[in-house]
């Protein structure tokens, strides 16, 4: 779990956490410099790393796929900081990667974990989310569990130890036992139990995080999806005439689970971008997957959420006008499955938009879309630029963490160590998801399988430097 080397994620290229969220750097519309100001997440909660609980975890033998064996291996919940006071818990499903101290940790989908990394199943990510659900610390009776499993006696910490190695079982594929007699009989009862079920949805997340069009149109919709009552939702920064509004056109300023909402550009205005923040507080549902990243560009192990509190969360989408001509909108979204990065370009302009990828021009008729999955190796790390026609360049770089590892390496000096823990475990709702994806007028931050995207302005070889 976290007594073993981690091998490097993305470059943390203008990210950090602001308010509690992550930040991103930001950029201006076509042909603008690149921006110091930093803007929010398009979608998902973030939360810092505190450490496993020592008074919810026991001791667990794990083999890893060389044959070795480790049997102190620390199994059960962790605890992750929201900000002001808020925290909730998780459990490992990166057994053989360590965490990394006071790590950052962004909600993503399953597909940008290991558990759709490719030729692994993905039933089982739904059969963790079945025993998240059907365990501790959702089910705190523990008598009452120890009795469904039949099972020994159990207490907080071997329930939660049990817990984690059936999970584990079902993410690394490793032989996991548990090394108190109740907590591996719980193991079992849970891995054999499990039935799959489906991924639950974000907590708060805007869907597309970016879209273009033409002035003198309303461009969109960008669609909410929460699991709060409502939410609120504004322009940022305020631009002299555009408008927020909804498909009859009147000026909104709240939203809910499935609003549309419109940017509402008046004809003549003149080229730019602006974004619609939507703010709300809720929960994270249970079974929802959080990758970390920690200092020197290093990845912190895969957790999933256990129990969650409410917690204040932002999400923004961008969106770009023009007059005329070809008018891009790009994005970029590591694909597990294919172990690769799918690079998507679509054209919301009058005229045909020609891009080039990796050394090979593409073209894009208005109203159109071109997807390209780039393979990108393992632990490797990639840059992948595409050039638009005004010769501006979008940069999508990081590295790929797509696979569990399969051996457990020398541990680092500054592993964490164990914590103490409250009680307080909280349950959580549900709501709905988005691909993690960076937008073509904003540069968003976004950490999906190790990745950050960032877009970079380059002039042209005969421009002034």
């Amino acid at each position: 779990m976290f007594n073993t080397y981690r091998r490097s994620a993305a470059r943390l290229a203008a990210a950090g956490i602001a308010t509690g969220l992550l930040a991103a750097g930001a950029v201006a519309g076509a042909g603008s410099a690149v921006a110091d100001d930093t803007t929010p997440s398009s979608s998902g909660a973030t939360a810092v790393l505190s450490g496993i609980q020592g008074d919810l975890s026991d001791l667990a033998t794990v083999a890893t796929k060389d044959g070795k064996t480790n049997d102190h291996e620390p199994a059960g919940l962790f605890k992750m900081d929201l900000g002001g006071g808020k925290s909730f818990y998780s459990y490992c499903i990166d057994l053989f990667n360590t965490t990394k101290p006071d790590a950052q940790y962004q909600e993503v989908p399953w597909s940008a974990t290991s558990l759709y990394q490719e030729g692994k199943d993905r039933a089982n990510a739904g059969k963790i989310a079945w025993i998240l659900n059907h365990s501790f610390p959702q089910v705190d009776d523990l008598d009452g569990l120890a009795k469904t499993a039949g099972a020994g006696p159990l207490t907080k910490k071997t329930a939660a130890a049990g817990t984690q190695v059936a999970i584990w079982r079902l993410s690394d594929d490793p032989t996991a036992k548990a090394n108190d007699p109740a907590a591996e009989q719980l193991a079992d009862y849970l891995s054999h139990t499990a039935v799959a079920v489906a991924e639950p949805d974000a907590s708060l997340t805007l869907d597309p995080p970016s879209v273009s069009g033409k002035s003198g149109d309303r461009i969109g919709p960008v669609t909410v999806h929460t699991n709060a009552d409502s939410a609120a939702a504004e322009i940022t920064p305020d631009t002299a005439g555009v408008k927020l509004v909804d498909a009859d056109g009147k000026t909104v300023t709240t939203a809910k689970d499935g609003s549309k909402l419109y940017f509402d550009i008046p004809a003549g205005t003149k080229d730019g971008n602006a974004a619609v923040k939507v703010t709300a507080t809720t929960t994270v549902p249970i079974g929802r997957a959080f990758i970390g990243f920690g200092a020197n560009d290093a990845a912190s192990q895969t957790q999933i959420l256990a129990g969650s509190d409410t917690t204040p969360l932002t999400a923004q989408a961008t969106v770009t006008w023009a007059k005329k001509g070809p008018i891009p909108a790009v994005s970029a979204a590591v694909n597990c499955a294919k172990g690769g990065v799918d690079v998507t370009a679509a054209n919301k302009g009058d005229e045909d938009l020609t891009f080039t990828l990796g050394g090979k021009d593409y073209s894009v008729a208005p109203g159109a879309s071109k997807t390209v999955t780039v393979p990108v190796a393992e632990d490797q790390h990639y840059k992948i630029d595409i050039t638009l026609p005004d010769k501006s360049v979008k940069s999508f770089e990081g590295v790929l963490d797509c696979k569990s590892a399969t051996t457990a390496p020398t541990p680092p000096a500054n592993q964490p160590s164990p914590a103490g823990s409250d009680q307080n475990l909280a349950a959580t709702g549900s709501s709905s998801s988005t691909p993690m994806i960076a937008g073509i007028a904003v540069a968003l931050v976004v950490l999906g399988g190790g990745a950050v995207f960032f877009f970079r302005r380059k002039k042209s070889a005969t421009s002034a430097q």
